[in-house]
């Protein structure tokens, strides 16, 4: 069979203002396309050190285990469950988008009794009915919340729950995919034990690498578990030792995603974290004027706002799914639609590290203006 000749590929250059990925710089392309080393060669170990410094330093953490999991953000959902549950365990888990649907299917997968605290999508989880929970079942082993939650533009105040988790044995977990790199996240200060996110969104490196960081008192229920870890590949009782001092062989890292990463987190800290996640808020403010002004209502709890993922309902007139093709045909602009329950209803709206520019606010809100006025 005479095989079809495929082109060179050439994607067209979208603004990518969806729920991710986001915009990534020239740098992080330019060091992907870097020279491959070993996994185990001295000149990429370097690397590998470099990256845990500046990921320490991003997660604001002193913990030796701060690693980027080889995989997308959903492994470092799937890592931080796997690790530390076993069968039987009972973990409470907040749930108040998809993403908090999600971690109550992957513990569950891991055999847990999961205890769950829903609130209304969109909003927050009020911290004392988390506490009270936790109240409740003293033997939980995980209270568990998604920091920011990308299906509704939500974000979750973490701190007084943190401060309880940490007089107690309990683990805090909790998932920092679309806040990491955009919003303030205090590991230690908010007494977070476990904490993983994704490289795709605010980072702006492509999509394939799950940042984590293990607190000594997580390390420590890990080591004392009474069964393997149910997952090989995501076994950090094995991969700690290749990011530490051991070097001991786990599995063929990816090389040009870690080039991408150190330089993605380079760029971040040349900026400052404190610059950056005020160009996140004072951004944010002024998309959601702008879209206000063009008749859509602010989807999310008032207060409770993501900056760097805006979610908004659609104003009449406006059909979800031909005005977002619309964007994308038309303007090479992607903005994300709803999901779940709120499918069809609502728009979210990224500004998310590279993306996070005032030329892009002003390019959608005229791209809408010409859109509405046919």
């Amino acid at each position: 069979m005479e095989r079809m000749s495929m082109g060179e590929l050439n994607p067209s250059a979208r603004i990518l203002m969806g729920p991710g990925p986001s915009n990534v710089h020239y740098r992080v392309l330019r060091a992907m396309s870097t020279p491959l080393l070993g996994h185990l060669d001295p000149q990429f170990l370097s690397v590998m050190d470099d990256i845990c410094t500046m990921l320490r330093d991003l997660f604001q953490t002193k913990n030796r285990l701060t690693i980027p999991i080889s995989g997308t953000g959903s492994s470092g959902m799937e890592a931080s469950f796997v690790n530390f549950v076993e069968e039987g365990d009972t973990v409470i888990i907040g749930v108040n988008g998809l993403f908090g649907e999600r971690m109550v299917d992957v513990a569950e997968r891991c055999g847990a009794k999961v205890v769950r605290v829903d609130a209304p999508w969109g909003n927050m989880i009020e911290p004392e009915k988390m506490i009270k929970a936790i109240k409740e079942h003293p033997q939980a082993k995980i209270c568990a919340l998604v920091h920011a939650e990308t299906s509704t533009g939500a974000q979750q105040p973490l701190e007084e729950i943190g401060r309880f988790c940490k007089g107690h044995s309990i683990l805090f977990l909790v998932d920092t995919v679309t806040s990491l790199g955009g919003v303030e996240v205090k590991v230690d200060e908010w007494g977070i034990d476990i904490c993983y996110s994704g490289t795709q969104k605010c980072l702006s490196v492509p999509p394939g690498l799950a940042p984590i960081t293990v607190s000594p008192k997580a390390i420590d229920v890990m080591h004392s578990r009474k069964t393997k870890v149910q997952s090989w590949y995501l076994d950090l009782t094995m991969i700690e030792r290749y990011w530490g001092e051991e070097r001991f062989y786990h599995h063929t890292a990816p090389i040009s995603m870690l080039y991408g990463l150190r330089e993605g987190l380079r760029i971040i800290f040349e900026e400052g974290l404190q610059p950056r996640f005020e160009r996140h808020r004072i951004l944010g403010d002024r998309l959601k004027m702008e879209l206000e002004g063009l008749g859509f209502r602010l989807f999310a709890q008032e207060g409770y706002r993501l900056p760097n993922l805006n979610s908004v309902v659609l104003p009449s007139g406006i059909e979800d799914g031909p005005v977002r093709k619309k964007l994308l045909t038309d303007y090479n602009i992607e903005v994300g639609g709803g999901l779940g329950q709120v499918k069809g209803k609502i728009w979210r709206v990224g500004l998310m590290g590279e993306t996070c520019k005032i030329q892009n606010i002003e390019y959608l809100v005229a791209a809408l203006k010409e859109i509405m006025a046919r």
